[in-house]
């Protein structure tokens, strides 16, 4: 399948709770525009190619913010948590002027977009989840570093220079013979500081509090039962590592409400369906999820 063209990204700020957090925009396109919502260790270029395929489709423009504690936003300190990103996202919609919207958010950013839904279901007409967003029961003692491995490892790890953490994430086998330069953006947004003493811009703190409610958190895992909106779940074959089951299967999948569309991605892992070909059908259940937003509600 062919790459899109891509396509170049506005930078803004919008004030919040202890400074401003950093928000990517792209295209301008008609209908419902999107808000996109990373997972717990990444940052909002990870929907660089999903704008890409959109813009290539004529479709909505996209706002991805970095969350607080993330690529541009590291810098910003507490309340963190996943409603504090659920008070961020309002506060980028009303700053950018969104008053509907659709979200789509990825990992630990589809339980956020879940309690945003349930939250401020005026403002939420649909959910696009992918392989997040439905809570499964966790061994006692389950914490984020078991879950994320080398990503949450990686917090601690200093970096001689953009070649380095380039390697460092080439060895993950989430990504092994999956390059490209969508990763490439994605992965150096990331990195800060100096050479030769580089780093992840991920605040661990922020990191450990959001991933210990999406393990357990009653209201975090509730937001998915709750939907006020039409929603869909894209899931993966395969996980973190690569392995083989993913995160869910069929039977995981058995109590997740029947009102939640699912799709399977055979060929992917965890990480894998923003920066592959997979993008492409990201982008078409956003645009899907807008149009029959727009017949249903109207032109907003």
């Amino acid at each position: 399948m062919t790459e899109p063209s891509r396509i170049d990204g506005d930078e803004c700020t919008v004030p919040v709770a202890g400074g401003d957090l950093t928000v990517t925009t792209w295209g301008s396109g008609s209908g419902v525009p999107v808000l996109a919502v990373h997972g717990i260790t990444a940052n909002g270029y990870s929907f660089a190619r999903t704008a890409a395929e959109l813009s290539a489709r004529g479709g909505p423009g996209l706002i991805a913010p970095d969350l607080r504690g993330r690529g541009a936003s590291g810098h910003l300190p507490g309340p963190h948590g996943l409603a504090a990103h659920t008070d961020d996202l309002i506060a980028v919609l009303d700053g950018l002027g969104v008053r509907r919207t659709v979200v789509v958010g990825h990992s630990m950013g589809a339980f956020v977009a879940a309690l945003l839904a349930v939250r401020r279901p005026d403002v939420v007409a649909g959910l696009l989840l992918v392989d997040g967003g439905f809570g499964l029961p966790v061994p006692p003692g389950t914490d984020i570093d078991t879950v994320i491995g080398p990503a949450m490892a990686r917090l601690r790890m200093t970096f001689t220079g953009p070649d380095d953490y380039r390697d460092f994430w080439r060895e993950h086998p989430a990504f092994q013979g999956r390059w490209n330069t969508w990763l490439d953006d994605y992965v150096l947004r990331d990195l800060v500081g100096s050479p030769p003493r580089q780093r992840s811009a991920c605040d661990e703190t922020a990191v450990r509090v959001d991933g210990s409610q999406v393990l357990t958190d009653a209201e975090v895992l509730g937001a998915v039962h709750r939907l006020p909106c039409p929603a869909h779940l894209l899931w993966t074959a395969r996980g973190l590592m690569d392995q083989s089951p993913g995160l869910y299967t069929t039977e995981r999948l058995a109590g997740l409400p029947a009102s939640i569309r699912t799709t399977e991605l055979a060929d992917d892992n965890h990480y894998s369906p923003l920066f592959s070909s997979s993008a492409a059908l990201v982008a078409e259940q956003i645009h899907t999820l807008v149009e029959q937003i727009v017949q249903v509600e109207g032109e907003l």
